[in-house]
């Protein structure tokens, strides 16, 4: 059964979908079978991987709802071996739909567990808020995964979160991990950057992985192109650093190295 890790951070603009997007072309690039859900009604990981869909077509949404089955809205994507669970606008209206229906937190649990033995990995790129439609994530998740900008109101933020995923572990999900934490956006050169990076590793230890996200302009210019920048530019510092992380966590998935949230994290 495969394993599935959502990727959330309620902090906008932090690389947030540009890594679910390159990581889980990264994995399925080194040969694992990988499935990537877009929760955030803005679609952006759905395109990122040349994925569109067609006008009317069923979506995520559909699935969430009880409309549609996820197995027959699946689509493929420009990566080999990538298959994408796709967002339109219409999951705006879930988020106000979902709270009269029954099992509101269990929506995406329940309709992932027909296909979780059909791939090795599933990736679920979150909205930036701590929304239902993240609560739907986090309960089906196995682990999650939090890009992090190294700035000051980023570990403000990661504050919040963190109390939410031990909220979500305290009531709906007692196996869930904090898989990692990944340093995104990262100039080394700068003072500050530097300094959220030793406090994080510090403090998190091996939660952070070893390789940070560097600015890359490539990475900004791929998801315009309908690309990963695995495809767009593979030689690029950015392609490069996904692919160090993908090596990252499955390593850890093989090693089964993921942690359970410390009890201190909430209190970071």
């Amino acid at each position: 059964m495969g394993r599935v890790i959502a990727i959330a951070n309620q902090k906008g603009g932090v690389g947030k979908t540009t890594t679910a997007v390159n990581l889980a072309a990264a994995v399925a690039i080194r040969g694992s079978r990988t499935l990537l859900v877009d929760t955030d009604p803005q679609g952006s990981a759905t395109s990122g991987v040349g994925t569109h869909v067609v006008p009317g077509a069923p979506s995520i949404y559909d699935v969430l709802i009880g409309t549609a089955r996820a197995s027959d809205v699946i689509c493929g994507s420009v990566v080999s071996g990538l298959d994408v669970l796709p967002a339109t606008r219409d999951l705006v209206g879930a988020e106000i739909e979902l709270v009269t229906l029954e099992r509101r937190e269990e929506r995406l649990f329940e309709a992932l567990s027909e296909l979780r033995n059909q791939y090795d990995l599933v990736l679920i790129d979150c909205p930036p808020s701590l929304s239902l439609l993240t609560i739907n994530a986090l309960r089906t998740a196995d682990g999650v995964l939090v890009p992090l900008q190294a700035e000051y109101y980023a570990l403000e933020g990661l504050t919040a979160l963190l109390d939410t995923v031990g909220r979500v572990r305290e009531s709906l999900n007692p196996d869930l991990q904090l898989e990692g934490l990944l340093l995104t956006m990262f100039d080394r050169r700068n003072t500050l950057a530097r300094q959220v990076e030793d406090e994080v590793r510090t403090h998190f230890g091996d939660r952070v992985f070893r390789t940070a996200i560097p600015r890359n302009v490539r990475l900004s210019e791929s998801p315009s192109h309908g690309l990963p920048v695995l495809l767009y530019d593979p030689s690029s510092r950015g392609a490069t650093a996904y692919k160090a992380v993908a090596g990252e966590l499955l390593e850890r998935l093989g090693g089964g190295t993921s942690s359970a949230l410390p009890a201190s994290a909430t209190g970071y």
